[in-house]
């Protein structure tokens, strides 16, 4: 069952010509990825019904950094990113991290672990696909429905929010490049553990972080904000899979007359 179709055509048919050089294809058809994800999702969604007093406390002490974040650092952090010299070609390369380059690292892990057979790759691929869709294609989107926040180009200031009010996804709060890049990363340095894979993973989603707001895209306490949900998806989903076991990913090249995706699949 087709779940995902890139949208980046020129990114999908360099994936797909990655994926045919692996031979996937194979004769019997795997079952639905569709329902790993839905567990992923049901699991992901209800765990604040699970947690302990430990996990409120975390959550109230990132709600609490957000507001502060908001009140005393987002108009000044503005203005000193307004005052860099711009056109950095490193931040705006970096920035793609958080949109189409992703799925080329999600890509190029499931390549390597195919043709090594390294199950830590596959695994990385596996959940840093799924921990994208929920993080980025779906909490993320509808806090940034929910909040209605302005832009920071729109000069509305840093307090500008219209609760339920958005009508689209392009309000700023949180910042959904942000939120991608950390859920990449914290699944990456969740299944290694060499010190240098994790300092590298992190510091290049707050360098996407970093560029957001370089940009003037968003204000700090919306990169923050995405870096805490990406985080704690990214966790969430490889914790869960380390419990459950078993589950595999496949993602097939699927082309039409019209368009170039991805056909994904999975077992369990």
């Amino acid at each position: 069952m087709r779940i995902l179709r890139s949208t980046h055509s020129k990114a999908a048919l360099c994936l797909c010509l990655l994926f045919l050089s692996t031979k996937l294809l194979a004769a019997e058809e795997p079952p639905s990825y569709t329902s790993l994800l839905l567990d992923d999702v049901q699991e992901t969604i209800t765990a604040p019904s699970r947690w302990q007093r430990t996990e409120w406390r975390n959550l109230g002490w990132a709600g609490f950094s957000i507001v502060a974040t908001v009140t005393f650092v987002d108009a000044p952090w503005r203005d000193e990113m307004r005052r860099q010299p711009q056109g950095n070609v490193v931040l705006t390369q970096v920035e793609r991290l958080g949109a189409e380059y992703s799925l080329g690292v999600i890509g190029g892990f499931y390549l390597a672990g195919s043709l090594t057979e390294n199950e830590t790759a596959n695994n990385v691929a596996r959940d840093g696909l799924t921990a994208s869709i929920i993080a980025s294609g779906l909490i993320t989107p509808a806090l940034k429905i929910a909040t209605g926040r302005s832009r920071p180009y729109q000069n509305t200031g840093s307090n500008d929010f219209q609760f339920l009010g958005a009508q689209n996804r392009n309000s700023s709060f949180p910042s959904g490049h942000t939120t991608e890049a950390f859920a990449l990363a914290s699944v990456i340095s969740a299944h290694y553990e060499e010190t240098w894979v994790k300092a590298t993973a992190y510091t290049t989603a707050s360098l996407v972080g970093l560029a957001r707001t370089y940009h003037d895209a968003h204000f700090a306490s919306d990169v923050l904000a995405g870096a805490l949900i990406g985080t704690w998806v990214g966790q969430s989903v490889v914790s869960y899979h380390q419990e459950k076991p078993g589950h595999n990913l496949a993602l097939l090249p699927e082309t039409n007359a019209d368009s170039v995706g991805l056909h994904l699949t999975g077992n369990f």
